[in-house]
């Protein structure tokens, strides 16, 4: 699996890229690897108003918390105007 420094966590703009980059072990000699040590990029598209509020990795388990904020909602007085 991966540990908490070869992950990486980012936002940049509505997107949320998460990065791994796992190190090959040099020092120990396998036999047979049946998982090869290689990096990867996903992208996620958030939605207008998503923040991200953080990250935890647990037992080899990435979670990622959101929040979406209620919009404001804006009360405006129209003025009618008369014409003869």
């Amino acid at each position: 699996g991966f540990a908490e420094s070869d992950l990486d966590v980012t936002t940049e703009e509505n997107q949320l890229i998460v990065r791994g980059r796992q190190t090959d072990d040099t020092e120990r000699e396998f036999l047979h690897r049946g998982i090869a040590a290689r990096q990867f990029q996903r992208c996620f598209v958030l939605a207008d108003g998503m923040r991200v509020v953080a990250a935890e990795l647990k037992n080899g388990l990435l979670s990622i918390d959101l929040d979406r904020p209620e919009a404001e909602r804006l009360v405006r007085k129209i003025n009618i105007s008369v014409k003869d």
